[in-house]
This record gives structure tokens, C-alpha cells and sequence, in this order.
């Protein structure tokens, strides 16, 4: 797998991590609750720390894997964009609750990336 398609894909999740938070920060502060807006906040972080991970690998190519980009990349979208679907769909009336068991799943993804880090740096 390219240097480029980590860098890339970490400065495009990086990037809409900064205009989800504003969005969330300016936009939906009106709209959420606060512990809605929290956890807009947290899909947010997540994004953004892992985002900055995809960044960090895609610049030492030799240490990558394939298998790192994937865990991390689809870690986001389950993981950050469910949160975003399930806080955006409750604040509506309408919550779309098969979301929730898959925020977890993301996570999930999120700990596998970071072990298969763990084992290549072994």
C-alpha cells in the first residue's frame, strides 16, 4: 500500500474531524443536548487521533501494513460516523438505534490497529 493513500486518507479524515467539530461546536450547540454535543465530541477526537496515526504511518512506509490502513480507515467510519448518525438521527426524534451496535465494532477495529502497531514494532 502507498505512502499516499495513508497520508491521504489521514489529511481527509483529519480534515473533516476540524469541520465536524466546528459544525458540532457552533451549528449543533443549539441544537444537542450536552451530552449529545459530548458525544459528538468524542467521534470527533477519535477521528482526529486516528487520522493523525494514518499520517504518521504513511510517512515510515517500512514500518506500515495494509492491515494497519484497513483497521484504522474502517475503524473511523464505524466507529466515528455512527456516533455522528446516531447523535444527528436522536436529535431529529428519529434515532436510528442500529447504529449503536456498531459504534463498538469500530472500536474494536480501532484495538486491532493499535496491537498489529504493537507486533510489528516486536
Amino acid at each position: 500500500m502507498s505512502q499516499q493513500i495513508f497520508i491521504i486518507t489521514g489529511a481527509l479524515f483529519g480534515m473533516l474531524s476540524i469541520i465536524f467539530g466546528a459544525f458540532g461546536a457552533h451549528a449543533l450547540k443549539k441544537i444537542l443536548s450536552e451530552d449529545q454535543l459530548k458525544s459528538f465530541e468524542t467521534g470527533v477526537k477519535y477521528q482526529m487521533y486516528h487520522a493523525i496515526v494514518l499520517l504518521v504511518l504513511g510517512c515510515n512506509q517500512e514500518f506500515s501494513t495494509p492491515a494497519m490502513y484497513w483497521f484504522f480507515t474502517i475503524g473511523i467510519v464505524l466507529f466515528s460516523f455512527s456516533i455522528y448518525g446516531l447523535i444527528l438521527s436522536d436529535a431529529k426524534g428519529k434515532k436510528l438505534k442500529f447504529l449503536g451496535p456498531i459504534t463498538p465494532i469500530g472500536g474494536l477495529l480501532f484495538v486491532i490497529g493499535w496491537l498489529l502497531i504493537v507486533l510489528r514494532a516486536w
